[in-house]
């Protein structure tokens, strides 16, 4: 399955399961980053990292090797 790493800008997904350290899950949760929440990527920075999504209303910059810990179905 993808993970959120994977998406380029302008793609949708919908977020499927949360892995990693227990802080690093437990920071995902406080960004807003729940199972079944539907994330869009707005861009990449130059190199690739970090990566900007929506979620919700919200806008998050995310380093590239925390997004790799989201799997997402893409929609």
């Amino acid at each position: 399955m993808p993970t959120l790493a994977d998406l380029r800008p302008g793609q949708s997904a919908t977020v499927v399961s949360l892995a990693g350290d227990p802080a690093l899950v437990q920071r995902l949760y406080e960004l807003g980053l729940f199972e079944g929440e539907p994330v869009e990527v707005l861009a990449l920075a130059p190199l690739g990292d970090p990566v900007e999504v929506r979620v919700g209303n919200s806008r998050l910059s995310l380093r590239k090797a925390e997004a790799a810990n989201v799997t997402v179905t893409a929609s």
